[in-house]
């Protein structure tokens, strides 16, 4: 069985279709990706022993908060530590072991919602599914960029948008099924996670069974690696990790992915409340008013622009180059925050909604980008484990982001009064200001000095 999952077994046979890892990542990216809509759960969790109310031994909502948190952190963590592994034992064995962590992951929760320990569900959606999450997200990367080096950016595009679209699957799937497993005893979170668990698993194995790495030297009919280079900063060179660490083009990405993620990690982490509050039938009235329902309908939506945004910027980046695009998203991210305050201040649902839509369709798109600029700055060579050091960004994102916005928001309401509607005003702002400094390390990205080339 180990030797199933051995790289060397993984390795694809001529007749093989590359379209066949698209589909594979897409199988554990839209698992994954569930993680964006467990704002979802937030509520209910809130009310485990109340069931339709919460009492004092509720757990709190920033407590829960710290779930999302804790995930993220751990993605990027495990991400950046099993980098070179992943590179070295090859996308299936790294496949198999994300399915069982992050399906674990949810049974382990269950259990803590069970015995109503808050730590157990750190441990299990946080710490063991965030590993979960870290590996299943680089396994398929630079995979993909290896199988279509004539289209680095679509590819990564189309296994990350299943991340950005996970939650767009898993936000009304969740809903639905709490619903049906609520009684006067159990809000019905318990049992969700017990069966979405056992569904990831299933169709996370199924990806980690139809992937396959290319044989050495492989190239896709009529490619030409030298076609456009010098214009869009792409190096025909090699730079390994631990040297790629010492330049500063990675730390200037590594900047660049913190502020763009930070930017956007904190909304869709509370991306449910945050609009029942802004628009809550005392601050728009019972017409424009948002409900549970609508929320997680909001959620999804902003799932589906998550999705096509990794796909669509992505692949836009073939074309205008990473520079240019990550430009776009900064320059134009920035008008767009500085606009949400005011659509929930004259009532506009309908502002509101695309403000965010497109805001989080470029902060999908940064996430599906960025393995495509690191292609360009360092080579294919080890392009999945500096992605995965490069992901530590997210993790630092993971806590600027979501504490930002969760204990701003409690400090506004409980000392200084301020309406629910009113206290994401001041957020958005500080968001803008992230996106600001993204846009100067941006433009400040050059060609690796050939020092730091892998001379073997």
């Amino acid at each position: 069985m180990s030797n199933y999952f051995s790289r060397e077994k993984s390795i694809a046979k001529s007749n093989y279709n590359r379209w066949y890892v698209p589909i594979a990542a897409l199988s554990i990216h839209l698992c994954i990706g569930q993680i964006y809509a467990f704002s979802v759960f937030n509520k209910p969790l809130t009310k485990i022993i109340g069931i339709t109310e919460q009492l004092p031994e509720d757990w709190k909502l920033t407590e829960l908060g710290w779930i999302f948190t804790i995930a993220l952190f751990f993605l990027g963590a495990s991400a950046a530590t099993f980098g070179k592994w992943v590179e070295r034992v090859g996308p299936r064995k790294t496949m198999f072991v994300a399915a069982l962590c992050f399906s674990s992951g949810f049974l382990i929760s269950a259990l803590g919602i069970y015995l109503h320990q808050l730590w157990i569900l750190y441990l299990g959606s946080g710490l063991l599914g965030g590993i979960g999450l870290g590996l299943g997200y680089i396994s398929p990367v630079s995979t993909l960029i290896k199988w279509f080096p004539d289209r680095p950016g679509m590819a990564t595009g189309m296994a990350i948008m299943g991340f950005g679209g996970g939650a767009m699957i898993a936000s009304p799937l969740s809903v639905k099924l709490m619903e049906y497993y609520a009684s006067g005893t159990s809000t019905g979170v318990m049992e969700t996670f017990i069966t979405m668990g056992l569904i990831y698993l299933v169709l996370m194995m199924f990806g980690s069974i139809i992937v396959r790495i290319p044989q050495e030297g492989w190239k896709p009919k009529g490619f030409n690696p030298e076609k456009k280079k010098q214009a869009k900063l792409i190096t025909s060179e090699n730079v390994l990790v631990d040297n790629a660490m010492k330049t500063p083009q990675f730390w200037l990405l590594f900047t660049v992915l913190l502020m763009n993620v930070s930017a956007g990690i904190g909304v869709l982490g509370q991306a449910s409340v945050m609009i029942q509050e802004m628009f809550s039938v005392s601050s728009v009235g019972a017409e424009l008013a948002v409900d549970a329902t609508a929320a997680a309908m909001f959620v999804g939506i902003l799932s589906l622009f998550n999705m096509v945004g990794r796909f669509f910027w992505s692949s836009l980046s073939d074309y205008i180059g990473r520079k240019s695009t990550y430009a776009i998203f900064f320059l134009l991210g920035i008008a767009l925050y500085i606009t949400v305050p005011y659509a929930g201040k004259i009532g506009s649902v309908v502002l509101f909604y695309a403000a965010f839509g497109i805001i989080i369709s470029m902060y999908g798109g940064g996430f599906a980008t960025i393995p495509a600029y690191l292609r360009d700055m360092f080579g294919t060579k080890q392009v999945g484990a500096i992605h995965g050091r490069l992901l530590l960004a997210w993790s630092l994102a993971a806590i600027v982001g979501p504490v930002t916005l969760n204990y701003l928001r409690e400090y506004q309401i409980e000392e200084l009064g301020i309406p629910p509607a009113e206290v994401y005003s001041l957020t958005m702002y500080l968001m803008a200001g992230l996106l600001l400094i993204g846009l100067i390390a941006n433009l400040m990205v050059r060609p690796v000095n050939s020092k730091y080339h892998d001379k073997s």
